[in-house]
């Protein structure tokens, strides 16, 4: 089969924060001190240059769909160091002329005034990191903003002239009830964003609520906050369109559309993640740099940036796939499957069937599209695909 060039989006991490979250299992580190905010910038641009360099032939005239800066908190770094970056990153590649910029930013972290920099600098979506609008919440997720800072930031971002707002929430919180979650979801709802991403707190490995776990509401009780949201999300007119976003009519997120669709993207920064499909040589390449910030600010620009650099396995490539497509809703035409990773059908035949047979695909043959009881079995679904 052919493996077909996917569109191509640009991930550019920043790693600093105030303070790390005790759930957070990201790539990021509290503050000590001044972050060298000029030379990461310039690290960056070594670093993409660096890339564009080893890819050249597969990156020859496919232009970036979308850039997204996620962290960390990304909005510790003024307008003018994201302006830089932006005008050096399209001095390299070319950007699609509606190419969506993003944005993640922490409440407690934007001055009120700042979002107008950063529009001017090439922004035109922000990602607010709110997960909770109860202070006792955000107390206990370690969050440095409070309700009403919040409130007040998302405000500020749209007399600034921002349009295309996510607010980040989550449900099954430390104590939390299903009234607690509901009335998040209102709040939010009440401060008009074109999407929200509702999604359950988990506990994951190696963070500081994995070694010390705080009283979760139970299965059930997070079930219940999930579906009780969802019809709250529906009525005010938000569409789910993948198993934690909704959005408003024409503002589904482009960069995260890309992932789930099994696109290609450049990583750039440090720990990032970048995958890339070759055509020429029909395979899908991952790509990651070195993880601490110190550490990539002296090599950013070299061969020693690279953490690991390899072809993704064939054997592994439906799991990859599947892992990212069957989270949306509607689902993917099955043509998708080829074109993204060069294997013909027989490769998940089997496990295609097993789903059906389950009832945890819809039965079109046509379309790879999870039903309700998939939906809410996702992981074993998925799992049937692994090599």
């Amino acid at each position: 089969m052919l493996l077909r060039a996917p569109p191509l989006a640009l991930y550019v991490h920043m790693p600093w924060c105030v303070k790390k979250c005790p759930y957070c299992d990201f790539n990021s580190h509290g503050l000590r001190g001044e972050p060298p905010y000029e030379a990461y910038i310039d690290a960056l641009l070594a670093d993409l240059a660096a890339d564009r360099s080893d890819f050249a032939a597969a990156l020859h005239g496919r232009p970036i769909v979308s850039v997204f800066f996620g962290g960390g908190t990304p909005s510790l770094f003024a307008p003018a160091a994201i302006a830089r970056f932006l005008e050096g990153a399209r001095r390299q590649l070319p950007f699609a002329g509606d190419c969506e910029i993003t944005l993640e930013t922490n409440p407690g972290t934007v001055e009120h005034g700042r979002f107008d920099g950063y529009r001017a600098a090439g922004i035109n979506r922000l990602s607010f990191g709110i997960q909770s609008f109860d202070d006792d919440k955000l107390r206990r997720l370690g969050r440095i903003h409070s309700a009403a800072e919040a409130e007040t930031a998302v405000k500020s971002a749209q007399d600034a002239g921002f349009v295309d707002i996510n607010l980040d929430l989550m449900y099954a919180l430390p104590a939390q009830t299903l009234a607690g979650a509901l009335a998040d979801v209102e709040r939010a709802i009440a401060l008009a964003p074109t999407h929200i991403s509702h999604y359950q707190l988990t506990l994951e490995p190696n963070t500081a609520f994995a070694a010390r776990p705080p009283p979760l509401p139970d299965e059930d009780a997070a079930w219940d906050m999930q579906e009780h949201g969802q019809a709250l999300l529906a009525a005010a007119g938000y569409a789910q369109y993948e198993v934690s976003a909704y959005a408003r009519p024409g503002f589904r997120c482009t960069h995260n559309l890309n992932y789930w669709h099994f696109g290609d993207y450049l990583g750039i920064g440090a720990g990032a993640h970048g995958k890339l499909s070759d055509a020429a040589r029909g395979a899908v390449r991952r790509r990651w740099k070195v993880r601490h910030p110190w550490a990539y600010l002296e090599v950013a620009g070299t061969g020693a940036r690279l953490g690991g650099d390899a072809d993704v396995p064939r054997d592994e490539l439906p799991s990859e796939y599947m892992l990212n497509a069957l989270r949306l809703l509607e689902g993917v035409p099955l043509t998708e499957f080829s074109a993204r990773t060069g294997l013909a059908d027989a490769a998940i035949a089997a496990p295609l069937a097993a789903a059906r047979r389950r009832g945890w695909l819809e039965s079109d043959p046509g379309r790879l599209r999870a039903s309700a009881l998939g939906q809410r079995f996702l992981n074993d679904l998925i799992g049937l695909f692994l090599a």
